[in-house]
């Protein structure tokens, strides 16, 4: 049974950091692309951060890059984004996504995000 779950959202001060965990049942994640995307209220769906299958090439959007660092476990099968220098713009309910098309690499506006989470709250304070 295909199954993500994401954890490690916290309210956290300006500045601070966070390592959010997406564990993922059903996939081997080293074969397919997992992405991070989040939502804040009244505003859209933005793509974060992308680590493709295999080889493990990364993507992150202007807004996170050089803060946040997408990496992946393939023992655990879990994939991780480690959020640095986090401001009070990064509130927002953090999902992880994937595509199911074996050996896809990263593009964030047109992978097959097909599978998600459930979504976990990260909230920095000013």
């Amino acid at each position: 049974q295909l199954q993500l779950v994401e954890s490690g959202g916290d309210l956290v001060q300006s500045g601070g950091s966070l390592r959010l965990s997406c564990k993922i049942s059903g996939f081997t994640v080293h074969f397919y692309p997992i992405a991070w995307f989040r939502q804040a209220p009244g505003k859209e769906r933005e793509g974060v951060s992308c680590i493709s299958s295999t080889d493990g090439d990364t993507y992150y959007a202007d807004s996170v890059k050089g803060r946040f660092e997408i990496s992946r476990d393939d023992a655990l099968n879990t994939v991780y984004l480690q959020m640095n220098s986090l401001k009070p713009e990064d509130t927002a309910v953090y999902y992880c996504a994937l595509d199911p098309i074996l050996y896809s690499v990263c593009n964030l506006p047109s992978n097959e995000w097909n599978y998600w989470g459930q979504g976990t709250q990260v909230t920095v304070s000013a």
